[in-house]
């Protein structure tokens, strides 16, 4: 069945409103959308329920995806698309824990085992392509300094491989500098291509380079990279443009995040940035465009997603706080075409049987997000109901 492409209607909207409120758990189970298959561009889905990108920090000192991970992605390959976590495309973007790369022959070795593992289930699995940017530190740089559109800290702490530290202020990219960074996410497109992926999606989102340089909070140059919409707009044009040259257009995704304020994050006018880059991103021909943006508006939080559901005519992802009334009623009212969940999958592989059937989801342990091994990652049962 071929993903929906018509753009969200008022009334469609005071549907989703209703449904979020209304939804039986027991019906929707029986008759959800959610369960349906889905055509993104030629590449089959078995249901609409997308596994959101989520690090993980179990890829060591070698920034190497290994056979725990296999094992990990492998579980939850009954999802009808995967996207992996954030991965460096470069030692520069590089700036989290054990957070895997995809710039090296040895990278894409190691995510061979995971995309033989998930293929090996039926699954389908996109690798997301993350620079850190600004948010990086020199504790994981070698000494050297983070850059950044623009000389501008982020508030707040990370942590390095010697403890929790400040941000340290980047450095402001140069031109030739911002050339060499989109040629190294067309060179991670094309080892995530070697390493057996069906796609790959650009991390545009939460306060990471691309969305340093969308957003006038962090973006303060004067040059063709800063300034008006349009130029903050460049280097998310000039990125996708490279990789969708270095596999196929029907095979990138990009995830933007208009209102999340992760690290220090914020633009003056959220709904007029981002509904321009929906409508620059569609003539590419995308996969989809993955959404991060709260179900409910309030006064911080100014809903995007109806706008750029209009500037943007493909597939559409929504994610941020799902359950499976939620998401059932944003696809009952045509706000998306997939719905995107994060941390129900970590506690939960078998995510999609359980609300196929209607069961209890079990909880994650936030503890174990990103320590070392199995516990809190391979060692959630599937249910036996």
């Amino acid at each position: 069945m071929k993903v929906s492409r018509r753009a969200v209607t008022q009334g469609a909207l005071g549907t989703l409103a209703l449904g979020l409120a209304n939804v039986s758990l027991g019906n929707q189970a029986q008759a959800s959308r959610l369960f349906e298959q889905a055509d993104l561009r030629g590449l089959r889905l078995r249901n609409r329920v997308v596994m959101a990108p989520m690090t993980r920090g179990r890829a060591g000192a070698a920034r190497t995806a290994n056979a725990l991970m296999a094992e990990y992605y492998g579980q939850r390959a009954e999802a009808g698309l995967i996207v992996s976590e954030a991965t460096a495309i470069s030692a520069q973007g590089y700036g989290w824990n054990g957070s895997p790369g995809i710039y090296t022959e040895a990278h894409a070795a190691g995510w061979r085992l995971v995309t033989d593992a998930v293929h090996a289930r039926g699954g389908r699995i996109f690798l997301q392509l993350w620079h850190m940017g600004r948010v990086s530190h020199p504790d994981f740089l070698d000494g050297a300094t983070p850059v950044a559109p623009s000389a501008i800290a982020a508030a707040g702490d990370t942590y390095t491989p010697t403890g929790k530290k400040p941000y340290v202020q980047p450095r402001a990219l140069t031109e030739p500098e911002i050339a060499d960074i989109v040629r190294d996410y067309a060179r991670a497109t094309r080892l995530a291509k070697q390493a057996g992926f069906d796609g790959v999606e650009i991390h545009g989102a939460n306060s990471y380079l691309i969305d340093q340089f969308i957003r006038d909070g962090s973006n303060r140059r004067t040059d063709r990279y800063g300034g008006s919409i349009e130029n903050r707009l460049r280097l998310l044009v000039e990125v996708t443009e490279a990789v969708t040259k270095a596999w196929s257009a029907d095979r990138v995704g990009v995830r933007l995040s208009p209102n999340n304020s992760y690290n220090d994050m914020r633009d003056s006018q959220p709904v007029a940035t981002f509904t321009a880059a929906a409508a620059a991103l569609d003539r590419f021909g995308l996969a989809y465009l993955h959404l991060v943006e709260d179900v409910v508006a309030t006064p911080q939080n100014v809903r995007t997603a109806p706008a750029i559901r209009k500037a943007f005519k493909g597939t559409l992802i929504l994610n941020s706080s799902y359950d499976l009334n939620s998401g059932t009623a944003a696809l009952a009212a045509n706000a998306a075409d997939l719905i995107a969940y994060g941390k129900p999958f970590i506690s939960n592989p078998d995510l999609v049987t359980r609300y196929r059937k209607g069961l209890s989801l079990a909880e994650p342990n936030s503890k174990t997000f990103y320590s070392d091994g199995v516990q809190g990652y391979t060692d959630y049962p599937a249910t036996s109901g």
